[in-house]
């Protein structure tokens, strides 16, 4: 059977016996030597007619295959021990080409973790300065009475039970959620209409999902960047006020 093989750049010897034993459908452990052999010098006799560099890599191997296949084509004389040297020399030529490829595969993993660790960015260690938890504590709690603590552990229990939904239930089938920008931002415009100044947290209290939400603020944004409205935040994590631009 004839086995038409494109010529390319073998790093040696044993990278071409590897090709050529996948080529051919083998199994490394019984390897077909008379047809390998021929093949194999038939790749040397193309590699030599296209002026490409054949190593003594390649001429040692293939006198190693072409001892082995006169060993199997000759007659064997009657000398002890010699059909357990030919058997001891295609044994060691099948080790060191297991050998190859365990290296080979070896080689590969280690280049695609090298490429996987190129697109990666780490983080340089932050030195973390040690605070006099005293001080800390006083220059929180200063000038705070007990009736801001009582607010404001209010105001956070508050925050929580609305975040929870009791009334929440898991679904069989996940339900696609289809909210659009310029939906959400029409009806921001029909609710800015009919009322000048509008709390954003009292808009989100009607929404069933954080999808929802999430559409809606960059609905909101949108608008911003419109100049269509106007928002006012007195500070960070302060109540958001959405006003008409007249």
């Amino acid at each position: 059977m004839s086995l038409s093989i494109k010529i390319t750049n073998f790093e040696g010897p044993f990278d071409l016996l590897l090709h050529l034993i996948k080529k051919n459908e083998m199994d490394i452990y019984n390897i077909r030597i008379l047809e390998i052999t021929n093949q194999y010098l038939d790749i040397l006799k193309q590699m030599k007619e296209m002026d490409l560099d054949i190593t003594s890599e390649f001429i040692v191997i293939a006198a190693t295959l072409i001892e082995i296949k006169s060993k199997i084509l000759l007659p064997k004389p009657k000398v002890e021990n010699e059909e357990e040297n030919e058997e001891d020399a295609a044994k060691e030529l099948i080790n060191k080409i297991v050998l190859y490829k365990k290296f080979k595969v070896a080689a590969e993993f280690l280049l695609e973790r090298e490429r996987e660790t190129g697109i990666m960015f780490s983080k340089k260690p932050e030195i973390i300065e040690e605070k006099n938890y005293k001080e800390t504590t006083a220059d929180l709690l200063k000038n705070i009475t007990m009736l801001d603590l009582y607010n404001i552990y209010n105001e956070l229990m508050n925050n929580y039970l609305n975040k929870a939904n009791p009334e929440a239930t898991i679904e069989d089938k996940i339900k696609m959620e289809t909210y659009k920008i310029e939906d959400k931002m029409g009806e921001l415009q029909n609710i800015i209409k009919l009322t000048p100044k509008v709390h954003f947290t009292n808009l989100l209290k009607s929404y069933k999902s954080k999808t929802e939400v999430i559409v809606t603020f960059l609905a909101l944004l949108e608008l911003i960047k419109l100049k269509n409205v106007k928002v006012i935040q007195e500070g960070n994590f302060k109540e958001i006020y959405i006003e008409r631009i007249e």
